[in-house]
């Protein structure tokens, strides 16, 4: 009769990583992925239109234009003090765009991508992160409208001068894409089961640029307790570093851009966190 043996387990379970838990080390795994969806996103932006790419000039140069009119000349807003309206409007108008387009294609991911989502199986993440890297490309194009028209103006002898607080444009990007990704994967997460706000998050967008100093200064607003207020914006602070380091003008803080930063962080680990969480029940609540 054999004798009976002790059996030793060497199987030792361990909680997963930070990086695991999330979903990012997948998701690095899966770059690839994150490459095709950008060429699809840039590709179906100016397939079979007109004007093709040049509705990325055009958007931000009729924008300027109907601003101008609108808060220049009908509200006479007018920006800070020799600064031209065409450069002070295309500032806030290129930074703007970028972010409310991608959070607002962020937010649809989960409507948008539905067929998909129920055939086949990928990080969920490479589609939102490719929304917000493939803006990238239109947003290059409408910095170059602004940094041409800003140096129309130079040639003319008009007083603009970088600051070297343009260095930080780096962080204010990658903050406001860090922004529209959280924001946006939370909204995302919760329209699969509360389809209307999807309607209500369009007026918040619009509603959200007119409280960023995007069509004024911030300058304009006198008022201590609402200019307080507005602080508490994360964009303002990204809008106004950007405009304080393209020509000298505006209001910079370091302390209201580390506020926006660590807001940021905070939002995208909750934007990540539900939509992995959302995505398991995903096809089951869509």
């Amino acid at each position: 009769m054999a004798k009976n043996q002790d059996t030793y387990f060497n199987t030792v379970i361990t909680p997963d990583s930070f990086a695991k838990g999330i979903g990012l080390r997948e998701l690095w795994q899966k770059k690839y992925l994150i490459w095709l969806f950008i060429k699809r996103d840039i590709t179906v932006q100016y397939k079979q239109t007109i004007f093709g790419m040049g509705w990325y000039f055009i958007s931000p140069l009729f924008t300027m234009f109907m601003y101008i009119v609108v808060f220049g000349k009908i509200a006479g807003i007018e920006p800070d003090a020799g600064i031209p309206q065409p450069v002070f409007y295309l500032s806030g108008i290129c930074l703007w765009e970028y972010f409310s387009t991608c959070l607002t294609d962020v937010a649809g991911t989960f409507q948008k991508n539905a067929n998909l989502f129920g055939k086949v199986y990928f990080p969920r993440l490479v589609s939102p992160v490719s929304i917000v890297v493939s803006r990238l490309f239109r947003f290059s194009l409408q910095l170059f409208t602004f940094i041409a028209v800003y140096i129309i103006y130079v040639v003319q002898g008009v007083n603009l001068h970088p600051t070297w607080y343009l260095l930080l444009f780096p962080v204010v990007l990658l903050t406001m894409q860090g922004l529209a990704l959280g924001l946006g994967l939370i909204i995302s997460s919760l329209t699969t089961k509360y389809r209307d706000l999807v309607n209500f998050f369009g007026v918040f967008v619009s509603l959200w640029m007119y409280a960023t100093p995007i069509v004024y200064p911030l300058s304009y607003v006198s008022n201590p307790t609402l200019h307080k207020i507005m602080l508490f914006n994360p964009m303002t602070s990204l809008i106004e570093t950007f405009k304080y380091g393209a020509y000298g003008a505006g209001e910079f803080s370091w302390l209201s851009l580390a506020y926006s930063i660590g807001f940021t962080l905070v939002l995208l680990f909750i934007g990540i966190a539900m939509y992995n969480r959302k995505q398991k029940f995903f096809i089951d609540t869509i």
